[in-house]
C-alpha cells in the first residue's frame, strides 16, 4: 500500500462474481488439461495467469490494476507460444503481445493523468478529476480496454491467439484476460459517464464489434478462428453494455460467455486431439452452440437481451440486433460442425474431462438466470422476437449448409495487414533511421572526439613537450644551486651564525628606517 493513496485490494458484488466465474472455469480447464499430460511448467503458467486476473478484477487503484494487468499480459505470451520450438506458434505470439502491450500504455498514461487531475490512484476518485485530465483518464482506459478485450481495431491479435494449446484457449476467451478489458469498462462506468462521449465512444466500438466480428466469425472455414472471432463479438455485447448503462447486462453476459466458450472450446479440443468423438462431447458442443446462437431458453438468450434493453439509441439499438442475428448465424454455422462428429470415430474421453464438460455444458445453459435482474425490465415482444429470429437463423443455416465467406471476413476485416502498413513499417522505418543517425551522427561525433584528442596528444607531444622538459629542469638547476648557496653559512661555528643574524638585524632595521 502507498502512503496517502489508499491502494488495496476488495470484493464487491462485481468482482466476487468474476471471482467465483473464473476458479470454476480454471478448475475445469486444470482438469483436462492434467488429462492430455501437460507438465508443471504449463500448470504454473496457467495459476500465474489466473492469479494475475484475480488481482486485475479485485484492485482498488490503477498500481495494483496496472500489476494484475502487466503479469497477465507476460504469461499469455508464455502460453500462446507455449510450443517455443514453433516458429509459427511463437511468432504469433508475439503479434499478439505487441498489440496488446501497444494497447497497455493507456493504461499508464492514465494513471499518470489521475495522479494529476484526481491526486489519487483510486478507481472510484477517477469520474471526479479535473478537466481536462478526467477526459485524458478516460481515453486511456478505454484504448488500454478495448485493446485487451480484442475489440475494434485491436481484434486481429485473438486470431493469432489460437496458436496456444486448446485448454489456454479456453481459459483465454472465456475468464480472463479477453473479458478484462470489458470488466474495467463495467468497472469504470462512472468515469464513462462523467466524460459523456467517452460513453458513447465505448458503445459504438462494442456494437461495431459485435456486427463486424460476427460477420468474421461467420466466414471462418475453421472451428478455432469461428470461435475466436465470436469471443471478439460476444465481448462487444458487454463493451455495448458498459457504454449504454447496462451493467447489470454486461456482466451477466460475461459470466454466461465464460461457461458457453470455455465449453465450445474444450470440446473443440477433444475433436482436434484426440481425432474422434464423444457422445457427450457433442451433447455439451451442441448446447453450447445453441445457447450462443441466442435460443431460448439458453443463457445468452436471457443476458443479450438484458444488455439491448438498456440501449436507448435507436440506431445503436439497431446495430445491435443486426449483431445478435448474426451470432445465431454463426452458431448455425458451428452446428454444421457437430453434425460432422457423426462421420468421426468415436473415442473414449476420460472421466476427468468429462466431469468438467458436463457441468460446463449445465452452466452454459442455465446461467442465464444471473440476467434477470430486478433492475432489468424486460419487453417480452423484444425477447419473443430475439429469440424466434435466433432459432430461424440457426435452422435457415443448417439448410443451406453454405454461407458467404467473403474474403475481406475471412482475413479478419485486413486488419493485421492494415497495422503492418499503419504501424509495424513505419515505427521500422523509423527505428531504421534513428539507428542510422546513432551511427553516422551520434557515433561519429564520438570517434570525431576521440580522434581529435588523439591528435592534439601527439600535437603536444611534438611542439610543447620539449620547452616544458627545458623548463623544469632550468627551475631544477636553479633550485641546486640556491640549495649549494645555502648551505655555505652552514658552518656549524657558532661565532658565524651570531654574524649572520646581525646582519639579517641590521637588514631589517635599515629597511624599518627607509619604510617609515
Amino acid at each position: 500500500m502507498i502512503p496517502g493513496w489508499g491502494s488495496g485490494l476488495a470484493v464487491d458484488g462485481l468482482s466476487a462474481v468474476l471471482l467465483v466465474t473464473l476458479a470454476v472455469v480454471l478448475v475445469a480447464v486444470l482438469a483436462y488439461a492434467a488429462a492430455d499430460g501437460y507438465g508443471a511448467r504449463f500448470h504454473v503458467l496457467v495459476l500465474l495467469f489466473a492469479a494475475a486476473m484475480a488481482v486485475t478484477v479485485t484492485a482498488s487503484d490503477l498500481l495494483l490494476l496496472l500489476m494484475g494487468w502487466e503479469v497477465m499480459g507476460a504469461t499469455s505470451y508464455a502460453l500462446i507460444g507455449y510450443v517455443w520450438a514453433d516458429v509459427e506458434r511463437v511468432r504469433s505470439a508475439d503479434v499478439a503481445f505487441l498489440t496488446t502491450r501497444a494497447a497497455d500504455m493507456g493504461l499508464y498514461a492514465a494513471a499518470g493523468f489521475a495522479v494529476a487531475g484526481a491526486h489519487s490512484l483510486r478507481l472510484d476518485a477517477l469520474a471526479q478529476a479535473d478537466a481536462p485530465w478526467r477526459d485524458l483518464i478516460a481515453a486511456g482506459v478505454v484504448v488500454s480496454a478495448l485493446g485487451k478485450s480484442a475489440q475494434l481495431p485491436f481484434s486481429f491479435w485473438l486470431s493469432r491467439a489460437m496458436a496456444g494449446p486448446t485448454p489456454v484457449s479456453a481459459l483465454l476467451h472465456s475468464a480472463t484476460m479477453v473479458v478484462a478489458g470489458a470488466y474495467l469498462l463495467l468497472r469504470l462506468r462512472p468515469l464513462l459517464e462523467a466524460t459523456g462521449w467517452a460513453a458513447t465512444a465505448v458503445s459504438w466500438a462494442g456494437a461495431l464489434t459485435a456486427l463486424l466480428l460476427g460477420a468474421v466469425a461467420l466466414a471462418q472455414r475453421d472451428l478455432k478462428q469461428l470461435l475466436a472471432a465470436s469471443t471478439c463479438a460476444q465481448i462487444g455485447f458487454m463493451v455495448l453494455g458498459a457504454g449504454a448503462g447496462a451493467t447489470d447486462g454486461g456482466a451477466a453476459h460475461l459470466v454466461a460467455h465464460a461457461a458457453v466458450k470455455s465449453s465450445l472450446f474444450l470440446c473443440a479440443g477433444v475433436w482436434l486431439t484426440r481425432r474422434g468423438s464423444d457422445r457427450l462431447v457433442d451433447v455439451v458442443f451442441g448446447v453450447g452452440a445453441i445457447a450462443l446462437a441466442g435460443v431460448p431458453p439458453l443463457s445468452l438468450w436471457v443476458t443479450k437481451d438484458a444488455v439491448l434493453e438498456g440501449v436507448d439509441e435507436p440506431a445503436l439499438l439497431a446495430v445491435g440486433f443486426a449483431a445478435s442475428v448474426l451470432s445465431a448465424a454463426y452458431a448455425g454455422k458451428a452446428v454444421l460442425w457437430l453434425l460432422r462428429s457423426g462421420e468421426r470415430e468415436r473415442v473414449r474421453v476420460p472421466l476427468s474431462q468429462r466431469i468438467p464438460l458436463a457441468g460446463l455444458g449445465v452452466a452454459a445453459a442455465s446461467l442465464g438466470l444471473l440476467g434477470l435482474s430486478d433492475k432489468v425490465e424486460f419487453d417480452a415482444w423484444e425477447m419473443a422476437l430475439s429469440g424466434a429470429l435466433a432459432a430461424v437463423t440457426v435452422g435457415a443455416v443448417m439448410i443451406a449448409r453454405r454461407v458467404p465467406e467473403p474474403a475481406w471476413a475471412l482475413d479478419w476485416l485486413w486488419l493485421e495487414r492494415a497495422a503492418v502498413v499503419v504501424v509495424a513499417r513505419p515505427t521500422f522505418a523509423v527505428a531504421r533511421a534513428l539507428a542510422r543517425f546513432d551511427d553516422r551522427v551520434v557515433d561519429g561525433a564520438v570517434r570525431a572526439v576521440a580522434r581529435g584528442g588523439g591528435r592534439a596528444a601527439g600535437l603536444t607531444g611534438r611542439r610543447v613537450e620539449l620547452p616544458l622538459d627545458g623548463l623544469v629542469a632550468l627551475t631544477g638547476r636553479g633550485a641546486r644551486r640556491l640549495a649549494a648557496l645555502a648551505r655555505r653559512p652552514q658552518t656549524g661555528q657558532l661565532h658565524l651564525y651570531y654574524a649572520q643574524a646581525a646582519v639579517v638585524f641590521a637588514v631589517l632595521v635599515v629597511i624599518a628606517v627607509l619604510a617609515g
